[in-house]
């Protein structure tokens, strides 16, 4: 093979390679949207003390990693009453921005871990977490 050939080989394997690393976004009809759901509820559930439901803004996973945020609420559609979780008294001194919810998780041989979340952030929290945890800054989107 010459070295030209060589060369476009090579480049079409190292695009093809990055195109297959890229994010996606999780659809509606992905069962993977299910399974990564049903593995962060049992964390937030215990954390809000309720049965809960998502709501996805955005739910996006590459290599081994996910990224999570949207808001959670009762599995009736209720919105959670949030002062009467353990957010009560960040609610009451003002460091409690709404129920929005971000979330990382790492798939661990075949199963999905929460490594980190937040509910009611004032700040951007997940600008750290590359740093912090490892995620991509892609699926973050926050590098």
């Amino acid at each position: 093979m010459s070295g030209l050939k060589l060369t476009v080989v090579l480049l079409a394997m190292i695009a093809a390679s990055t195109a297959l690393a890229a994010p996606i976004d999780v659809a509606k009809s992905d069962p993977l949207r299910r399974v990564l759901l049903d593995a962060m509820r049992p964390t937030v559930e215990e954390d809000v003390g309720v049965p809960v439901q998502f709501v996805v803004q955005t739910l996006r996973v590459e290599d081994g990693w996910a990224y999570f945020a949207g808001t959670p609420q009762q599995k009736n559609g209720e919105p959670i009453d949030f002062e009467k979780t353990r957010y009560a008294e960040a609610i009451a001194e003002g460091f409690f921005d709404g129920p929005f919810l971000q979330a990382v998780l790492e798939k661990v041989g075949e199963e999905w871990l929460v490594v980190v979340f937040d509910i009611g952030a004032t700040d951007v929290v997940a600008v750290g977490w590359p740093d912090e945890f490892g995620v991509p800054c892609a699926v973050v989107k926050q590098c």
